[in-house]
Parts: structure tokens; sequence; C-alpha cells
């Protein structure tokens, strides 16, 4: 599991520089709502990958001490995903809907490059 909390501290170095650029592109663009949809579905599609690196820790100390494992928390990321969505539905004037929708896949989309690299590296 090392590797996954070295891989989500990556991921949040990214997104970090990711949120930067947002603001820059909200501030100094006529795309504000656009960067700032992507910002939401980021920041919300990062705490997502956080409760899937926790529980993803829970579920192997669970099968190594024999007990019965426990879900991975999919409803709960369901249930920020649609928050997401929800506040850039309630806010479009502030909020582009499918920015929102690209930025919570990003964590997901650096994850897989991530993890190509690696093997590109490793090859």
């Amino acid at each position: 599991m090392e590797d996954l909390h070295y891989i989500f501290a990556k991921q949040k170095k990214v997104l970090f520089f990711l949120l930067a650029l947002c603001v820059l592109g909200w501030a100094f663009t006529p795309y504000a709502s656009i960067f700032a949809g992507l910002g939401l579905g980021a920041f919300f599609g990062t705490y997502n990958f956080w409760i899937l690196v926790r529980r993803m820790d829970k579920f192997d100390r669970s099968v190594s001490e024999g007990r019965k494992a426990s879900s991975l928390g999919t409803a709960l990321r369901f249930g920020s995903g649609i928050a997401a969505v929800a506040i850039a539905m309630s806010l479009p004037e502030h909020f582009h809907l499918i920015s929102t929708v690209i930025g919570l896949m990003l964590p997901y989309i650096f994850l897989v490059i991530e993890r190509i690299v690696h093997l590109v590296k490793q090859h």
C-alpha cells in the first residue's frame, strides 16, 4: 500500500498545480466558468481518490488480519461526484457542467498516465 500512498502524494502535487492553472484561467481568461468547473471537478475527484486510498488501506489491513473485508466506499464516492455535479447544475453561471465532469475524471486519468510512465521506465 505504500505505492498507493506515493501515487496519491504525486496526485496531490499535480492537483495543486492544476488548481493554480484553474485560478489563473478563471482570473485572466473569458472562460471563467470552464476553469471553475475544472477546478471544482478536480477537487472532488481528488477527494474521491483520497477516499479510495483510505478504503484500500482498511481493506488491505482486514485481509492481512484474516477479517472480513469491508466495502471500498463506492457509495460515498458516487455521492461526492453527484454533489459536484449538483453544485455545477445549481450554479451554472459560475461552473460549467461538462468541465466539472471532466475535472472529476482527471485524477483517474493522471493515475493511468502515471502507471504507463512507470511501466515504460521499468522496461
